[in-house]
Order: C-alpha cells, then structure tokens, then sequence
C-alpha cells in the first residue's frame, strides 16, 4: 500500500498543480475513484468548508453524515500553524473572489 508520502502522491500533485481545465481534473477522479470514494472525499472537503465557517461539529455531523472523528481530524488539521487546509481554503477563496 502507498504511503502518503509515495512518489505517486508527488506525480499526482504536480499533474494537478499543472492541469488548468477543471473538466479534465474531474473526469480524471471520476474514473479513479468509485462514487462512493468521491462522495467521501466531497464530504471531507465539505466539513473542511463548514469547519472554516465556524459551524458546530454535531450539526457538520448530522448534515454531512460523517462521524465526530473525522471531523475532530479536520479540526486539528487546521488548526497546524502550516495548515494545508487553510492554504487550499485560500487558493478557493481567491478563485471565488476572482470569479465576482
């Protein structure tokens, strides 16, 4: 099994961080991932979202349908100094901003 810090994770970082059409991005996970991984990781990036947005966890919980510990580990992670989900959350509102 891969490790998150397996050359693939690196490959595919970069494909991405290169790849400028949305479309392709997104074929290219639909046909990765089975519906049920990539409701799960639309799910992850939405309680990320509700996270940021100060939303109770028991009510991103119910919503969501995802348990309290993934969201205790969303959490955590932004609350790191070096948060990789503060620095997308960025990238996203930047897009938005951008987009008005």
């Amino acid at each position: 099994m891969a490790t998150d810090n397996a050359p693939e994770i690196d490959e595919l970082s970069v494909i991405f961080a290169r790849t400028d059409d949305k479309h392709r991005i997104a074929a290219y996970l639909r046909a990765l991932f089975t519906p049920r991984e990539l409701a799960d990781l639309a799910s992850r990036w939405a309680l990320v979202k509700a996270l940021r947005e100060k939303e109770p966890q028991r009510e991103i919980a119910r919503t969501l349908g995802v348990s309290l510990c993934k969201i205790t580990r969303g959490s955590r992670e932004l609350k790191k100094e070096d948060s990789a989900f503060l620095k997308m959350l960025a990238v996203l509102e930047a897009d938005e901003a951008e987009s008005r």
